[in-house]
């Protein structure tokens, strides 16, 4: 018979509860106890979630309180040695600090998973990384399975992957150096496991996907070699793209399973056929885990059948991936309407197409008729569907001349023009767009979305925010204020639910890192501006002070990337619609006397193809997406782009390439190491690398602010040094905000003094 399993499942809960629970631990509003106690009542309901679907194995240890590289590095004993922390004793307070910083800490530097738009915490390795095996977390959650009647399968990500994601410290070294010793602890962790009555082990090696260096190709072999004698069965699961490259390599290792991501790559599998080992479980990954489209059912199983009869009881069906990535339900969404409810398929509903899957296989197509019929109808209406397509849209985008991405004049020509009139003075100060979203702010909003605050009372209220945002700018004498939008939920919802194009849940939150969530909007057809977006909200800011106010837009491929997009056309081309649709807000924002405008593009490392080889053509159609954002603007007018919790050193060119006259980028947690290589590149424009992590409650002093801004001069010209916090500052308190800012104005000033000024607003 053929085994359904899954490789992970969402945490958050159906309302996201786990969020919840964290924030009130973190304020003292919730015991220690209480937060247990809610992890684990979402661990067990998930679990019979997946049971009631059919699922054979559920995975554990998939969920996190943060994040499961961060519990990965707990369970080999890896804390980073500057928190003097002991993971066999570590409690909720200590693993907060590695997650978030405290007083006296820096958290570990955070950075997106693969090519999602989930960020982990990147493990820190030194030369005399000490590893040891912690497994009781672990262990515990099986017994939790077990308790429950149901099959764990306990889910570990792989020596080799976890060494990849970590960075070296210290002295020089190569990491593969520490693989012998964390194999040693692999191989306790998996005796321990198969003590506690496992038979099957799921071990995550996600790297395989990339374009590895051949010494870490080399290492796979003797490393399994090292685990093969484990008295556990491992199911070696690969994800996010194709590994046909190495298929001989991994039909030799010694393994009794292996996964593939059969929706983002069918066609590698024919790589492995030839050389399958008799016997090995083949895990199929035919269910989208990354995307929330309804499966073609008809086509889907035509495929499942092919592979049952050619591995029999050895087939395994799966998502893609963990569905870590989708939200948990689309059957909540009752305010969508019938038809585009019936396109989607969040993580319940793609457990069931595994399972009508399995039905088919072993019964036969006529015992699952009805729900192919419904499958077949719901691919028919999307296709044919009026609401995908608009002439308008394709018939511009087809008028675009060759160069429409190009500004009229080159950087130091514009420069020139900007400084004119922007009258800034050395060292300009700004932030990255948001301030604290209040629980008033938050009250109003959800109030006037419900229908219980007329919108002229809204409007009303808004403005009091926003006024009270600049008031505080001026108090620090911060010289490019922003509006601190108020009135937006979310960089891309926001937008989104003011574009053609776009379509919003309810409570299709995914999670991004920790207890942030997003509802990541479904771009579903053709993508227009139907109205100024933004533009009243900045033109009354400007209104309020004499400094040049940052209009703030998020850009065309963080808009893509940050939502679900639709499979239908190539993602080059959505990107370019979005970016027109904010060309028009950027020409109006100008127009209105909005000359200093920010389109943030946070999402562009992170959609970059897992191989090489693929870069040059996704860098240049995500550079023309964003140029298109901002072509036809005058010379004068000042553009800004953001980039945030990505390595940056690899794509340099293209980086420069998009062209914006200031940059500013995430450097805190690096401690400016990623600022290095920008002065190393020579980086052409205007850059304000952040001299403070603002994803930590900690308030940085003065003297840490001068020794970042310090090495920041010391490999950018003073003149093109802009300073800035790491990152919007939304989810902090004001006093915390204040107090930074205040500092971060303090250092800024001296240095002025010491350098020399040149003018001020």
């Amino acid at each position: 018979m053929t085994t359904l399993h899954t490789l992970g499942f969402p945490r958050i809960g159906a309302k996201r509860e786990l969020k919840l629970a964290l924030e009130a631990f973190w304020k003292g509003q919730q015991n220690a106890v209480e937060l247990l106690d809610t992890a684990r009542e979402l661990r067990q309901r998930h679990w019979l979630n997946q049971k009631a679907a059919g699922i054979q194995q559920v995975p554990v240890g998939d969920f996190a309180l943060y994040d499961h590289v961060l519990d990965a590095q707990l369970l080999v004993g890896a804390i980073p040695k500057r928190f003097g922390l002991d993971a066999a004793t570590l409690d909720l307070a200590g693993y907060f600090t590695l997650a978030r910083g405290d007083a006296g800490h820096h958290a570990q530097e955070m950075t997106k998973w693969f090519d999602t738009n989930y960020h982990y915490l990147v493990p820190e390795w030194h030369a005399d990384t000490a590893f040891s095996a912690n497994p009781e977390r672990l262990l515990a959650q099986v017994r939790e399975a077990q308790a429950l009647g149901l099959k764990a399968k306990p889910v570990l990500v792989g020596p080799l992957t976890l060494l990849w994601l970590g960075k070296t410290k210290g002295e020089a070294f190569e990491r593969l150096a520490l693989l012998p010793q964390l194999l040693a602890v692999y191989r306790e962790l998996l005796a321990a496991l198969a003590a506690s009555g496992i038979d099957w082990v799921q071990i995550d090696e996600p790297i395989l996907a990339l374009e590895l260096p051949t010494e870490w190709l080399a290492a796979f072999a003797p490393a399994y070699q090292t685990l093969a004698d484990s008295p556990v069965k491992l199911l070696l699961a690969t994800y996010f793209g194709s590994v046909a490259e190495h298929a001989a390599l991994i039909n030799a290792l010694p393994i009794a399973g292996l996964h593939l991501d059969l929706a983002r790559a069918p066609e590698q599998l024919d790589a492995f056929l030839p050389g399958w080992p008799a016997g090995r479980v083949l895990s199929a990954g035919l269910i989208d885990g990354r995307n929330i489209w309804r499966a073609d059912l008809s086509r889907q199983l035509a495929r499942a059948q092919t592979l049952a009869e050619r591995f029999g009881d050895a087939l395994w069906l799966a998502p893609s991936c963990s569905l870590l990535h989708v939200p948990l339900d689309a059957a909540q969404e009752t305010a969508l309407d019938t038809e585009l409810r019936s396109w989607l398929a969040f993580a319940l509903q793609k457990l069931n197409e595994l399972k009508l899957l399995k039905r088919g296989i072993e019964q036969g197509r006529d015992a699952i008729a009805n729900e192919l019929a419904g499958s077949d109808f719901a691919q028919a209406t999307r296709r044919q569907s009026p609401r995908i397509h608009r002439a308008d849209v394709a018939a511009r985008l087809a008028a675009l001349p060759a160069d429409a991405d190009r500004r009229a004049s080159p950087y130091p020509v514009r420069a020139t023009a900007q400084r004119a009139w922007l009258q800034l003075p050395l060292l300009p100060t700004t932030t990255i767009g948001s301030f604290p979203q209040t629980a008033e702010i938050r009250a109003a909003r959800a109030a006037f979305k419900k229908g219980e605050l007329a919108a002229a009372d809204y409007e009303t209220a808004m403005r009091a925010e926003i006024a009270e945002m600049i008031r505080r700018q001026e108090a620090l004498a911060i010289d490019v204020p922003v509006h601190g939008e108020a009135e937006r939920n979310d960089m891309v919802e926001y937008f989104g639910e003011q574009l053609a194009g776009y379509l919003f849940t309810q409570l299709g939150w995914v999670q991004s890192y920790g207890s942030r969530c997003v509802k990541p909007p479904i771009i579903f057809g053709d993508v227009a501006r139907e109205a100024p977006m933004t533009v009243r909200w900045s033109v009354y800011a400007q209104s309020l002070t004499q400094r040049p106010v940052k209009g703030m837009l998020t850009g065309p491929v963080t808009m893509l990337q940050w939502s679900f997009v639709r499979d239908d056309l190539p993602r080059s081309t959505v990107a370019r619609q979005i970016a027109l649709a904010l060309n028009d807000e950027v020409l109006d924002l100008e127009a209105a006397g909005i000359r200093v405008i920010q389109i943030d593009e946070p999402a562009i490392r992170e959609g970059l193809p897992l191989k090489r080889a693929d870069w040059d053509r996704y860098l240049a159609w995500t550079g023309e997406a964003f140029r298109l954002s901002s072509h036809r603007v005058d010379d004068a007018t000042q553009i800004h782009t953001h980039m945030c919790y990505s390595e940056f050193n690899d794509i340099l060119p293209a980086i420069a390439a998009l062209d914006a006259d200031v940059i500013t980028i995430e450097t805190s947690r690096s401690d400016m190491q990623l600022l290095t290589a920008f002065g190393e590149f020579a980086y052409p424009n205007e850059i304000g690398p952040g001299v403070y992590d603002i994803h930590s409650p900690r308030i940085p002093a003065e003297a840490e602010i001068e020794r970042l801004l310090t090495k920041a001069l010391a490999v950018i010209p003073a003149e093109r040094l802009w300073v800035n916090p790491d990152c919007g500052l939304k989810t902090r308190g004001w006093p915390e905000v204040e107090a930074a800012l205040a500092n971060m104005m303090a250092v800024t000033k001296h240095l002025r003094a010491s350098l020399g000024e040149r003018g001020s607003v």
